[in-house]
């Protein structure tokens, strides 16, 4: 044990320690050792390894979560266990010692920043992180909007690639099996499948995906179901993707995959009458509170009557914050997050009828972790193509959201609703029975759903 831990007043750790008690109005719940290697904190938790001077430098220009994660980031602060047990260690000692983050006063700041000048930490603000986003412009205007996926789709087709499986679904899998001969694949396909069985798709049947990512949903409605598919992305890396994937099954007849805004659908060439369906997975964050109304009305649009629509999406907990700084900032720029009840109610008040709201927060752990998995595994391969700083990004925010989803802070559902026709039918089949009646057995035979096909519907009415 280093001399320091239990000589007060004589390292770096003694001298912070009053300070971090302070402003975590507690004791810390963990183990802090400091690059002079002393040490403080209780010996059973985990360790926060603080390397050098300009972690402190980060914490006085940037308090709070978003300093905490770009220390880390740039490797000034790592924690010496594994990240996701000290993260889950640390929230859980939090709550058990009841710690409510205190607001510092300018006296509680004085005192730190003269700790800091007496450790040698005060100094110029120190760089930020390429990784950060730098957007302008007006919030969910189509020029930042379109910077803003452009920062975390476009990333590089390369790096998604590694991350992702074969599906090239970047989305909450569904896990309808356990052991070695089930995985993260088979997974998406379940869910892949499932949301074509809720949709009702078969042979063509007019299905626009809005926000397709490498179109995993687009190529299996079109590949296995013979779906009639107009595909819509705002990121180029991931359209590109997409129409050379589609050449290359032969799809050519079946889908057209456009780069635009969402709002811009109804200018496409191929926008012709009503859509059988529509699909949205994990694209409504990216609208917009004060846009979303529009966003949901657009969904009812584009719908002939007794068309479905599915959006899959995350959701936050009623006293949750949704993304935090760190997320805001790195990954997921102008991202809006509600609770579940919220999004439903939109989708009532633009006409749509909620017929059925599964929840999957348990499956997106689950999902999470492969990705992280994936991403420790083959670590060198993600530093020599995006460099450590911003393999360090991802590291953390996958840790962090399976916690977050695991915890109950984050959800996701899949809300399906119906666009009634004039005399208040809906089309829909009488029980869910049909959706998932050998739902993994049948993904991984690349078997069609033994449920009730839609064909091409009516093309009567308001629906056009």
């Amino acid at each position: 044990m280093n001399t320091f831990t239990d000589t007060p007043g004589t390292g770096a750790a003694q001298r912070i320690a009053p300070v971090v008690e302070q402003f975590l109005g507690g004791p810390p719940p963990v183990r802090i050792r400091m690059w002079d290697g002393s040490e403080t904190g209780p010996e059973d938790a985990p360790t926060v390894h603080v390397r050098s001077r300009r972690a402190l430098r980060r914490l006085l220009w940037q308090p709070g979560e978003l300093g905490l994660a770009e220390a880390y980031i740039t490797g000034d602060i790592d924690i010496a266990d594994d990240l996701a047990e000290g993260l889950r260690a640390m929230r859980r000692a939090s709550r058990e010692q009841g710690l409510d983050l205190p607001r510092p006063g300018l006296a509680d700041r004085l005192r730190a920043a003269g700790t800091a000048l007496r450790l040698g930490a005060v100094g110029p603000r120190p760089p930020v992180p390429a990784a950060r986003a730098g957007l302008s412009g007006a919030l969910h205007s189509k020029a930042r909007d379109r910077a803003a996926i452009s920062h975390h789709y476009d990333l590089s087709n390369a790096f998604y690639s590694l991350l992702l499986d074969e599906t090239m679904a970047y989305s909450c899998g569904y896990w309808t099996g356990t052991g070695p001969d089930y995985g993260p694949a088979d997974a998406q396909r379940d869910k892949l499948e499932l949301i074509c069985r809720k949709l009702g798709l078969g042979p063509g049947a007019r299905l626009l995906d809005i926000g397709c990512g490498w179109g995993s949903l687009t190529l299996h409605a079109a590949g296995r179901h013979g779906v009639r598919v107009t595909a819509v992305t705002l990121a180029g890396e991931q359209a590109a993707y997409v129409r050379a994937q589609v050449a290359e099954r032969g799809l050519e007849e079946l889908v057209e995959v456009h780069c635009c805004d969402y709002r811009d659908v109804a200018g496409l060439p191929d926008f012709r009458g009503g859509y059988d369906a529509v699909s949205t997975v994990e694209m409504g964050e990216h609208v917009g509170d004060a846009e979303y109304p529009a966003f949901t009305a657009l969904l009812h649009s584009v719908l002939r009557p007794r068309g479905r629509a599915l959006v899959q999406q995350m959701s936050r907990g009623t006293t949750a914050p949704g993304g935090g700084a760190f997320i805001e900032s790195y990954i997921a720029p102008d991202m809006h997050m509600r609770p579940l009840g919220e999004t439903v109610g939109l989708l009532e008040g633009a006409g749509l009828e909620v017929r059925d709201v599964e929840s999957m927060r348990e499956h997106y752990v689950l999902t999470v972790e492969a990705w992280h998995r994936t991403l420790e595994e083959r670590w060198p391969e993600f530093t020599a193509l995006v460099g450590e700083e911003t393999a360090r990004v991802w590291r953390l925010y996958l840790v962090g959201g399976a916690l977050a989803f695991e915890e109950r802070r984050m959800g996701v559902d899949q809300i399906l609703s119906v666009r009634p026709d004039a005399e208040g039918s809906a089309g829909m089949p009488p029980t869910r029975h049909g959706w998932y009646e050998g739902l993994g057995a049948s993904a991984a035979a690349g078997g069609h759903a033994p449920c009730e096909p839609v064909v091409a519907g009516p093309r009567t009415g308001s629906g056009r």
